[in-house]
């Protein structure tokens, strides 16, 4: 937004020492309040000496004291999948969901499945919420050759591979992903399976699922990798498998289809809405479903090519400079509807 020509000012309150380095605002203040409980002491006193317009929080808690405000909800995977999460982080997102509901002006979800959950699920008013998506940045577009050499040397990678993005989570449905892989493995014998993320809540499963396989040496789990090497990542792969059981979003659908990788996708929550006609659908719960999706892509090089024309066209629909805009424009109705 600091990118845009308007005439408002933007005051950004981090609880870090400096700002991180992807922020480029000159000429915009920024604020830095304690780190201990700073939304709620710091922020709070903040807002109560010097209250801007319009608190937009995009990922975090509005403070006790507040100005009119908008917040981001970006799921609700804790009330759709409760299994699949920590039940103290559980418990934490069940309050500060519902506060930030209950404080805010207006709210951005960031797809209509989660405007529906939040109606649904939360008895919040409609009217109260406005859908923006997500954007995709410029950096993801078909790597160089020399791009994905450079990546498949840096992470061993197998020739021909299924890739998977994302935290090694329970809702990510990696169990089902690999068992679809083992129906595949005798069929493909070049193909690998890379999963790529930080671990999350219950890793362990899944890396215990790994050592049991029997194509365990054809699986691969770098773990994180740097936002500047996912593009190559993406388009060194034979296919995006992204079959996760519950998405607000799914940013990694877009960034694949704008690599030129195509993608098979989970047939619930946002992933339909987000993948459009240019991703391949499957019941994330039948393991035979994945496996078929993805043999689909593999057996089929007209298949592959539809998917990624349909893709690459798809992904230029989402764009952070139009997310920003529409954000800006919700922000000044909240301001002026005082």
């Amino acid at each position: 937004m600091a990118e845009l020509d308007s005439p408002e000012s933007i005051a950004v309150y981090l609880n870090a020492a400096s700002p991180p380095t992807h922020l480029r605002l000159p000429g915009t203040p920024v604020l830095r309040p304690a780190r201990r409980f700073w939304t709620i002491r710091a922020l709070s006193a903040e807002m109560q000496r010097n209250p801007p317009d319009v608190l937009f929080v995009p990922a975090h808690v509005i403070p006790p004291v507040h100005p009119r405000s908008v917040v981001t909800i970006h799921d609700l995977g804790y009330l759709v999948e409760p299994d699949c999460h920590d039940p103290r982080h559980r418990r934490q997102l069940a309050w500060s969901t519902r506060w930030n509901c209950r404080a805010a002006n207006g709210i951005i979800a960031v797809s209509h499945q989660t405007r529906r959950d939040l109606i649904e699920l939360l008895g919040v008013h409609p009217e109260k919420i406005r859908v923006i998506y997500h954007g995709v940045d410029t950096r993801f577009s078909p790597a160089t050759d020399a791009a994905v050499a450079q990546i498949r040397a840096e992470l061993a990678l197998p020739d021909r591979f299924v890739l998977a993005v994302g935290s090694l989570h329970s809702r990510k449905n990696l169990g089902r992903l690999i068992a679809a892989f083992e129906r595949l493995a005798p069929a493909h014998p070049e193909l690998g399976l890379v999963l790529v993320g930080s671990p999350g809540w219950n890793a362990e499963s899944i890396f215990e699922r790994i050592a049991q396989s029997p194509f365990r040496t054809r699986i691969r789990a770098p773990g994180f990798v740097r936002n500047d090497q996912l593009p190559a990542l993406y388009s060194a792969a034979a296919v995006m498998a992204f079959v996760s059981l519950y998405e607000g979003f799914g940013l990694p659908v877009v960034e694949s289809m704008a690599c030129g990788t195509p993608v098979v996708t989970s047939e619930r929550s946002s992933l339909p809405e987000i993948g459009g006609d240019a991703a391949l659908l499957v019941d994330p719960t039948d393991v035979d479903a994945i496996a078929a999706g993805i043999d689909r892509v593999l057996s089929s090089a007209a298949t592959g090519q539809e998917l990624r024309t349909r893709g690459l066209a798809r992904a230029r629909s989402f764009s952070w400079q139009d997310c920003a805009k529409e954000t800006l424009v919700f922000l000044r109705s909240i301001r002026d509807n005082s």
